[in-house]
């Protein structure tokens, strides 16, 4: 094994057929041109004509010339005999008698082709250039790396050297690679304040009755969804928000090598970090922390729109739909009653208009008492009204007014919330924000003392489904707002502006306001969450 990150197998393999060429592959690289056949023509007898033709097509397939230069699966020598016309490809192993001969045909196939040997300095310092660019700028292993040396080299007719040889430089590169990103990220750290990588150590530091350290504890996220848990989630927001590692300028890094180096250092535990040589430890908790400055608010509103749609408007739905069906026995028995006396009642009209007659109201009364009394038809006629009001969203403004009755639900987080640093808007939610940020205002007032006046609330926060529930509570004085109908009504109007992103957060891996091609995750890849899925 000339390198640890190559096995075996794939050493062997370097340099080599290491299977049978596809058809495809045959056609792209075994095909002879023109120029092809007149150099091949110059060779006298059949055997070298075949043997120089291998030698050309194999350069090109595998990036080097063979040992031994008959090491080719069958079928390839059988493809290029059909070409040059030769009946019996069995000759081509004569080719090998004469070693000089197979020397001389690879450095007239170098020089007539174009191929660079390893050695030459132009070409190895393109190379180098090449493979230290794409170790910096691409997050891969080092067998990717490998495999794109490779193909570089190929590409650009440069001869491929031994394996060992190979796989030293892409080790280099990416070692190169790694202590300049290490070097970067710490001095861009101790750059910005140089206090911060001291206050970053300490987060490895295990808190005295604590049995996990404060990097830990900022990594869990949170496992309920109740307003204390989402207040909980935005504390976590504030406390990793406080190393202000915003502020650090690291726009020369690449963004994916961030995202490696952060994905790194979340699958490695306290103490490995803490045994880190500097600037390498610096750098990973750099990483690490800027991460969850993100994931933190991630997924702090991945539960404040889990709370709203479950515990809030799920919630109140589930209510009035249990409580128009509670009605339902009642407005059915009415419903009867008054269409039995409605059939009577157009039947005795229609018979009056057809005789052309003055209308009788007592016989008409009559007719009607035949199937119900006049007392039971009154009482059915008001119990459709009442159960039945005229508004047609009747059933839009009852579960905002059930949605009223949630505000103990987000009363524990409205103070953090409104006064969070993470969220921003566009201009279509800058009033929804600014409704936001005065939430914790509301959230102090001591209503039943000072209750809230029209004049305090932003009416356009407001749409009819919520008026009846905001302004005419017939619990509060004449004129009163009703502040909990109106706080939940304002988060409600923060739900919708997130899923359309009219309001976002910052830094934000899924509640960005950016496109879908603008952030690389952790992962490596890239994406943006367009809507909430529970």
């Amino acid at each position: 094994m000339p390198v640890e990150f190559l096995s075996d197998e794939q050493a062997e393999a370097y340099g080599t057929f290491a299977e049978e060429p596809t058809r495809p592959e045959l056609e792209r690289f075994f095909f002879l041109d023109d120029v092809d056949r007149d150099l091949i023509a110059l060779r006298r007898t059949e055997h070298h004509r075949l043997g120089f033709a291998l030698q050309m097509c194999t350069v090109r397939y595998v990036g080097l010339f063979l040992e031994d230069p008959l090491a080719v699966p069958w079928p390839v020598v059988e493809h290029l005999a059909v070409q040059i016309g030769i009946e019996d490809p069995s000759v081509v192993k004569r080719y090998t008698e004469r070693r000089q001969t197979l020397y001389d045909h690879a450095w007239e196939i170098r020089d007539a082709y174009g191929y660079h040997p390893y050695e030459d300095a132009e070409w190895g310092r393109r190379f180098r250039t090449f493979l230290h660019g794409r170790a910096w700028t691409h997050a891969e292993g080092p067998k990717a790396l490998f495999d794109h040396a490779v193909g570089w080299l190929r590409s650009h007719r440069v001869l491929l050297p031994g394996v060992s040889v190979l796989a030293r430089q892409v080790a280099e590169a990416r070692t190169v690679a790694e202590k300049r990103l290490h070097a970067t990220v710490a001095g861009a750290a101790r750059r910005a304040d140089p206090a911060l990588p001291g206050d970053l150590v300490a987060t490895l530091k295990t808190p005295e009755g604590s049995r996990f350290s404060e990097l830990e504890r900022l990594r869990r996220p949170p496992t309920r969804t109740t307003g204390t848990a989402f207040a909980r989630a935005l504390e976590r927001v504030d406390e990793i928000g406080a190393y202000r590692l915003g502020r650090l300028r690291l726009s020369q890094i690449p963004p994916n090598r961030m995202a490696a180096l952060a994905r790194y250092a979340l699958g490695s535990k306290a103490p490995l970090l803490e045994r880190a040589a500097e600037p390498k430890r610096t750098a990973m908790l750099t990483a690490v922390m800027r991460h969850l400055e993100a994931k933190a608010i991630d997924e702090a509103l991945d539960l404040f729109q889990v709370l709203m749609a479950t515990r809030l408007l799920n919630t109140a739905k589930r209510k009035t739909e249990k409580e128009r069906l509670s009605t339902l026995p009642q407005l059915e028995k009415a419903s009867r009653v008054l269409a039995r006396a409605a059939k009577v009642l157009f039947e005795e009209l229609e018979l009056v208009e057809e005789q052309k007659t003055d209308l009788d109201v007592a016989a008409l009364w009559a007719a009607v008492e035949e199937v119900a009394p006049r007392a039971a038809v009154m009482t059915a006629a008001a119990t459709v009204v009442t159960l039945v009001p005229e508004d047609e969203n009747s059933a839009e403004v009852a579960m905002r007014a059930a949605l009223a009755n949630r505000y103990a639900t987000v009363r524990p987080f409205l103070a953090l919330l409104g006064e969070s640093k993470a969220l921003d808007a566009a201009s279509a939610g800058k009033r929804v924000l600014a409704g936001v940020r005065g939430l914790p205002a509301l959230a102090r007032r001591k209503v039943g003392v000072k209750p809230l006046l029209p004049r305090e609330v932003d009416d356009k926060l407001v749409p009819p489904a919520w008026r009846k529930a905001v302004y005419a509570n017939p619990g509060l004085p004449q004129g009163a707002v009703d502040r909990d109908a109106y706080v939940v009504c304002v988060l409600e109007q923060l739900h919708r502006a997130l899923n359309n992103r009219d309001v976002f957060a910052a830094p934000s891996h899924r509640w960005s306001n950016r496109g879908p091609a603008c952030w690389t995750g952790p992962t490596g890849t890239r994406s943006r969450r367009t809507s909430w899925r529970p």
